[in-house]
């Protein structure tokens, strides 16, 4: 039987990569999900240390792009995260365009982990068409939700063909059509309730990702 791979003493290395949903814009810091996750494994007896999150609330790619480059990350890091294209959409770019982006953000992220794709998680972008916000956009509810789904199928193409893990939590973040406890006070974000369901989704497929049993 195969034993799971030795932590380093110093714990698994962790980099989150994102925008609103990566930060946890309006949550407090202890239930952004990518702290709910490294917690989830410290659960499990896995020593990994805090993660290093390179997000801001209204990134798009390109943002997010320059933003990796002025804060230099140094590699290589057992698990890297990637969570980005909704501000892309709600500022109406094309899909066409957010491909290509998603792809090269993609490759740096496999860079960061070392060159290895299955140490890569990609996150769907949820459905903010299902929030109180939403009613203040002049797109209805419907087009949200399919230009979403539209930016999620390319995402999820691009992360198949690099070999890396994609996660799909659209399907969840719709849930908070009609239960206010799943958006955060600001009518348009995550709470840390769904943040948690987020991480209940993530964490079995990082689990096989690290080598770990579950």
């Amino acid at each position: 039987m195969n034993q799971p791979p030795t932590p380093p003493a110093a714990g698994l290395r962790y980099l989150a990569l994102g925008d609103s949903y990566t930060i946890g814009e309006k949550v407090a810091p202890e239930v952004r999900w990518p702290v709910l996750l490294a917690d989830s494994l410290r659960a499990r007896g896995i020593a990994i240390g805090p993660p290093t999150i390179i997000a801001q609330t209204g990134w798009t790619t390109d943002e997010l792009d320059a933003a990796i480059d002025r804060a230099d990350p140094q590699g290589a890091f057992d698990l890297v995260s990637l969570l980005i294209g909704v501000n892309n959409q709600y500022r109406k770019r094309s899909v066409e365009t957010y491909r290509p982006e998603f792809a090269a953000l993609l490759q740096r992220a496999i860079g960061f982990a070392g060159g290895d794709a299955s140490r890569v998680l990609v996150l769907s972008i949820p459905d903010w068409g299902v929030t109180p916000f939403a009613a203040e956009d002049d797109r209805p509810a419907a087009q949200i939700g399919a230009e979403i789904d539209a930016y999620n199928a390319a995402a999820r193409e691009e992360t198949e063909r690099a070999g890396a893990h994609f996660v799909d939590i659209a399907p969840t973040s719709r849930t908070a059509l009609g239960d206010p406890s799943l958006t955060a006070e600001d009518g348009l974000h995550p709470s840390g309730t769904m943040y948690a369901a987020w991480t209940e989704l993530a964490l079995p497929v990082v689990l096989d990702a690290l080598g770990f049993a579950h």
